[in-house]
């Protein structure tokens, strides 16, 4: 019995990744193909809805996000210090690398955080 429920957890595990990793391919190939000089300025709103933000998890709020899909969340992890983020910190929305062609919420927040270095 325990080791179908073994099975069971890391197909769901491997399940999660594998859908995480793609949503990142898509975003990282679609990031290819931009230029390089993105501006927040006409460009729409990312609505958590959208499949490529319910893929990441996105959230307009940091603090909406799904701790127990994403146990390593913290709160002070937002769209305005993601490295991934380029837009003007202040603002209320810019452009991501990780969501090409959309703004996103400055403290939003979505699972390929990475903290500027």
């Amino acid at each position: 019995m325990s080791i179908m429920t073994n099975e069971t957890n890391n197909e769901t595990t491997r399940r999660q990744f594998l859908k995480v990793a793609g949503g990142v391919a898509v975003a990282a190939a679609a990031v290819s193909l931009l230029p390089r000089s993105a501006h927040a300025a006409g460009l729409p709103h990312l609505k958590p809805s959208m499949p490529a933000a319910v893929g990441l998890g996105y959230v307009d709020n940091t603090k909406q996000a799904n701790q127990k899909k994403y146990p390593h969340h913290t709160d002070a992890q937002r769209c305005d210090n993601c490295a991934f983020y380029k837009g003007n910190r202040k603002a209320e929305w810019g452009p991501c690398e990780i969501f090409p062609g959309y703004a996103v919420h400055t403290p939003g927040w979505c699972s390929a955080h990475k903290l500027m270095s």
